[in-house]
């Protein structure tokens, strides 16, 4: 959208704030001002559109989660999230990734992060298909365990309808 704000306007006062939907609700109140949100905010505010699909990458995507401190049983379609520290030692991520291979489980999203506790240690936030509860599954959160210096299953959920 920085793009298209550039090409269309330029001189525009550009202020961040928190989200979509309060931007809106700002606009509401703001003469010769506009927003950057979505058609329910505009919608709900009242706003009237002026451009569509203004983003740099239309393949760009936000992901949405809902935080609980509940397990969520099985739906059959699930997906898993955790969060592995490896040691900094040659095939580190060959000896994460392995195990998935082996037993066939589909990884869906992988990030790459450096990890606050040290210079050239990384964190890996790890999505995948199935259930912690499944056997296949929770044999490899095991294996994965016993090889990585710190292993949070982050939790199990339906997978999201895209």
């Amino acid at each position: 959208m920085r793009k298209w704000l550039d090409a269309h306007y330029p001189h525009a006062e550009r202020v961040p704030v928190s989200s979509n939907a309060e931007a809106a609700k700002l606009v509401k109140t703001e003469w010769h001002s506009a927003a950057i949100a979505g058609d329910m905010a505009a919608k709900l505010y009242g706003l009237e559109r002026i451009a569509d699909k203004i983003e740099d990458r239309p393949d760009n995507s936000t992901r949405f989660l809902i935080i609980g401190n509940q397990d969520v049983p099985m739906s059959g379609e699930d997906k898993t999230s955790i969060v592995v520290a490896m040691r900094n030692q040659p095939g580190a991520l060959h000896d994460l990734l392995e195990p998935f291979h082996r037993h066939k489980i589909d990884l869906t999203r992988i990030e790459t992060r450096p990890s606050r506790t040290g210079v050239w240690n990384y964190v890996f936030f790890i999505d995948f298909k199935g259930h912690r509860d499944e056997p296949g599954v929770a044999a490899v959160l095991e294996e994965v365990r016993l090889r990585a210096s710190e292993l949070r299953v982050l939790g199990s959920y339906p997978q999201g309808v895209l």
